[in-house]
């Protein structure tokens, strides 16, 4: 691990690009959150299942109960990280959103801490207080310009703490599973657990235009397929370092794209802390966290 060929590279950019066009579709989808946080998994459900139970039946069948236990709870935590994240991005910037729910790593090393006792090192320890500092610096600058922003951010923040939660309960299952396997049984699983809350919310899940229901496949195709699953694959060829800092570069890709799509120019203070959380997120993950071997799970 930890030799990068063109091909890895590649398949890095693609990725982060990949994941990065999340927040413009998710903007352009004319539908309820949870409503689009149901439909992104279960079109990939619907699409990798098939290739799941042809290519890796064995993978399947061979499922213990505590590993559909760990599928479960992954899946909860998913569906925690999308209902939020995706809710985000109807109060906040889109900037403020990402950089936010990409401060998982952060959250991830320090759950490694408190609840399984993994030594975290003083460049981590720094890390994690600079993107914390990053964070308050993004949500005090929308709370003096909208509470609506402030809550935005919040909520972008419960998708960050709940995609950590997702990778560690997930880790151990991908180290026993291939990429396939694991992304379509917990993108099913995350699909059935959205669907009753949207269905509870009242959100209604039919009756959207031609244009909402393209951005809910390209959700599925783009992000979640491309993206999400491309980092999976990778897990197993690269150092966990070096895909946690290619996935630095999604908010600079998502902000990118929402000026150029919306015109959407991010604050001064979103600026800046988004700065200090993306200087904290590299400083903790290129010190000694990542001698664990425990890898930041991509978002958006």
């Amino acid at each position: 691990m930890g030799s990068m060929s063109a091909r890895h590279a590649l398949l890095l950019v693609i990725g982060v690009v990949a994941v990065g066009f999340a927040a413009i579709f998710i903007r352009l989808a004319d539908a309820p959150s949870l409503s689009i946080a149901f439909y992104r998994n279960a079109i990939a459900a619907a699409i990798l299942l098939p290739f799941a139970a042809a290519l890796r039946s064995t993978e399947l069948r061979r499922l213990t109960h505590l590993q559909m236990t760990v599928v479960l709870v992954s899946g909860v935590f998913l569906a925690i990280h999308f209902a939020t994240w995706v809710s985000s991005l109807a109060l906040t910037s889109v900037a403020a959103s990402v950089v936010l729910v990409t401060s998982a790593p952060i959250f991830t090393a320090a759950a490694g801490r408190l609840f399984f006792g993994q030594r975290v090192g003083r460049s981590v320890a720094v890390g994690i207080a600079v993107a914390l500092v990053g964070t308050l610096v993004i949500t005090g600058g929308d709370l003096a310009v909208a509470g609506s922003a402030a809550l935005g951010d919040v909520l972008a923040l419960c998708g960050a703490i709940a995609g950590a939660g997702y990778f560690i309960a997930g880790g151990r299952l991908r180290r026993d599973l291939s990429a396939l396997a694991y992304a379509a049984i917990v993108y099913a699983t995350c699909a059935l657990i959205l669907l009753p809350c949207a269905l509870v919310s009242g959100s209604r899940l039919t009756g959207f235009s031609a244009k909402t229901w393209l951005m809910l496949v390209l959700l599925a195709l783009v992000p979640q397929i491309l993206g999400h699953t491309t980092f999976n694959y990778l897990l197993r060829d690269l150092d966990p370092t070096l895909i946690a800092i290619a996935v630095m570069g999604e908010p600079v890709v998502s902000t990118v794209l929402a000026i150029l799509f919306f015109g959407q120019i991010p604050s001064g203070w979103t600026i800046l802390g988004g700065l200090l959380v993306l200087a904290g997120i590299y400083v903790a993950i290129t010190g000694e966290r990542w001698v664990a071997g425990v890898p930041p799970e991509p978002s958006g």
